[in-house]
């Protein structure tokens, strides 16, 4: 502990695994290395392809390797700190090694939340408006709107590690999951986190909250579009383009949300439940994500195929 008048921080936390099943934590470990290879893989290949292949060259694919690119430092940014646990019974992480692995993960959260927005405003005119979709969604309006992404992720996120800096922690110093989280961490401490909990709440509400309420605004007006279309098949055709982005949608959302609602109301809910969503919320995504793109466009599947079959000949 460092001592300064009043003023205490702990030097470390303590990390946890599954509550209740440490005793199993070699035998979990297990499906998390699958998961994680999965994720590691999969978003690795998705990006090969869409490099490799020329006529991915366009709007929907840039996102999607966003998209990628953001799943992969999810993944090794709580990889080495879950398997260490798992693996070693390694739980203790520095105070700063926190905030900075908290900063990162909340960064490209934020990050993924967003790029799945622009992912429905790129269907969103695909359908809507086809003959525009290319003078609209150009290269350089796709990289503007990248590097716009990430600067709102980092500029918003940015006063966090210091609202966390500035607080006095006392007795307690676990954390409830194997990765540092800012209400968890906030929760430890034992002076007033009025600041923090507002500061939380808008920037979640202002970022994340209004991409959720944005993307279902988008998809209203795909399906009021799609209504519109003559025939059956070409409302068929358009919506099962969709079909993958509101499957990511859905998949990254549900356990955000759960695992916000959890740690800001839910004193009373097991430990284990509060896990295993965390969990969800941050290993199933990148690895179902490569699997959902991989099995519902047939142009990434073919350009695998082809590439299997340059390798294998």
């Amino acid at each position: 502990w460092e001592f300064n008048g009043s003023f205490y921080q702990p030097s470390a936390f303590l990390m946890m695994g599954i509550p209740g099943l440490e005793a199993l934590h070699h035998w979990i470990s297990i499906p998390f290395c699958a998961l994680y290879l999965i994720a590691l893989l999969g978003n690795c290949m998705i990006l090969f392809i869409i490099k490799k292949t020329q006529s991915l060259h366009e709007p929907m694919y840039y996102f999607l390797s966003m998209l990628a690119v953001t799943d992969l430092g999810l993944v090794l940014c709580t990889l080495p700190t879950t398997l260490g646990i798992f693996w070693f019974n390694m739980r203790r992480i520095g105070f700063d090694a926190c905030l900075t692995q908290m900063y990162f993960i909340h960064i490209l959260s934020f990050i993924e939340s967003s790029v799945l927005l622009a992912m429905a405003f790129d269907r969103f005119i695909a359908i809507s408006h086809p003959l525009r979709h290319p003078s609209i969604l150009t290269k350089t309006t796709v990289i503007k709107i990248g590097l716009a992404i990430i600067l709102r992720g980092m500029v918003s996120l940015l006063p966090i590690p210091f609202l966390l800096k500035r607080l006095t922690y006392c007795g307690k110093t676990e954390l409830s999951h194997s990765f540092c989280f800012h209400p968890d961490i906030m929760n430890l401490a034992c002076a007033d986190i009025k600041v923090n909990v507002f500061y939380g709440m808008i920037i979640l509400l202002s970022t994340v909250g209004m991409d959720f309420i944005f993307i279902v605004l988008s998809y209203i007006l795909i399906i009021k579009t799609v209504i519109s279309l003559a025939t059956k098949e070409e409302c068929l055709k358009a919506l099962n383009t969709c079909v993958s982005h509101i499957c990511a949608v859905l998949v990254f959302f549900i356990p955000m949300i759960g695992l916000s609602m959890i740690h800001r109301f839910g004193k009373n809910v097991p430990p284990l439940v509060n896990t295993l969503v965390a969990y969800t919320y941050l290993i199933i995504p990148p690895a179902l994500n490569p699997i959902i793109y991989s099995i519902k466009s047939s142009h990434i599947r073919e350009a695998l195929l082809r590439t299997l079959r340059r390798k294998n000949g």
